[in-house]
């Protein structure tokens, strides 16, 4: 029988060992309120730029993508979807469109605004406070390379540092 892997411990940041954060992982602020309550202005995170190299973004993953109307700036957000595959965007969030006819309404939501179609790779990202935040809902989906990485770990200010 295989050997268990040995327990993380709470405080170890879900990210690489930390030999090497000073080569696998960026440091941003958060600067706007549109990730409240998990985020709030002034925190500090780390963000591993690596990990996207070797899988996907998974939904509900915290992470940097490239300001598609400031290319300099970054931003964060949650990923709510990841291409390829059709959504419905709806008041609650995005409904997965499966089994739908071409040219058909069937199985749609009453409260659907929109289909959404991602290509693969790309990701449908929100902010947790919808009314404060600027995301996919105004500039679309993001592609691979607008990516820049998963925020893992909470560092400051030092009362709220956890893994994210």
């Amino acid at each position: 029988m295989p050997d268990a892997a040995p327990p993380v411990s709470a405080g170890t940041p879900a990210g690489p060992p930390p030999g090497l954060h000073r080569w696998t992982s960026r440091r941003v602020e958060v600067h706007d309120d549109s990730m409240q309550p998990t985020l709030r202005p002034g925190d500090r995170l780390r963000v591993d730029v690596r990990i996207y190299r070797t899988r996907a973004p998974a939904v509900g993953e915290i992470v940097v993508v490239v300001d598609p109307a400031a290319p300099s700036r970054w931003l964060v957000k949650r990923v709510a979807a990841v291409g390829p595959g059709r959504w419905w965007r709806t008041a609650r969030g995005l409904v997965p469109d499966v089994g739908r006819r071409p040219g058909s309404d069937e199985g749609r939501p009453g409260d659907a605004v929109e289909t959404i179609e991602l290509a693969p790779g790309s990701v449908w990202v929100l902010g947790d406070a919808a009314d404060a935040s600027r995301d996919s809902r105004r500039f679309g989906a993001i592609p691979p390379p607008g990516i820049v990485g998963r925020a893992y770990y909470r560092y400051a200010p030092a009362a709220t540092r956890r893994d994210l």
